[in-house]
């Protein structure tokens, strides 16, 4: 499992950056604010994601991909719930594998791999079996609201 405080550079502040958001990290011994999850797992308040040392990158990069395929409204009131239905959940599922490529030491098969030891399910039994044979819907939601192009690269868009 790769952890937020064993990226040895700031890629993940980077990515955070394209998507107006503000990486925040929280010294080992506080709670997280925001963190819908408890525990070590990001948090989302406003437009800032809250991460401690031990925060797994899967949750930053989970919690990032809600920031971005929520809608406006509900970007405007985030406070830890990020909400959103299945359709949503299932992009922000794929785009969190998309842009696991974007941290150092980071890699799709990684999240894969970390998505199904935190407890991911999906209908074919695993993250890549879903990510590879049965998530085109998810891709095409992405699609539609411009948060990938045609070739599932990221835009660095937030949904409108």
């Amino acid at each position: 499992m790769q952890y937020c405080g064993n990226i040895p550079d700031d890629s993940l502040e980077k990515l955070l950056t394209k998507y107006q958001m503000t990486l925040v990290h929280i010294a080992q011994q506080q709670a997280i604010p925001g963190s819908h999850w408890g525990d070590s797992e990001a948090g989302l308040i406003d437009h800032s994601l809250y991460v401690r040392d031990d925060t797994p990158v899967h949750s930053a990069l989970h919690e990032t991909c809600h920031y971005i395929c929520m809608d406006h409204q509900r970007r405007q009131n985030l406070h830890t719930d990020a909400g959103g239905d299945y359709d949503e959940e299932n992009a922000v599922c794929y785009l969190q594998i998309l842009l696991a490529e974007f941290i150092t030491n980071n890699s799709q098969q990684l999240a894969m791999q970390e998505m199904d030891e935190w407890g991911y399910s999906f209908r074919l039994g695993s993250t890549a079996k879903w990510f590879y044979q049965d998530a085109d819907d998810a891709r095409r939601w992405l699609e539609h609201h411009a948060i990938i192009d045609a070739s599932s690269n990221p835009t660095f868009n937030l949904r409108n």
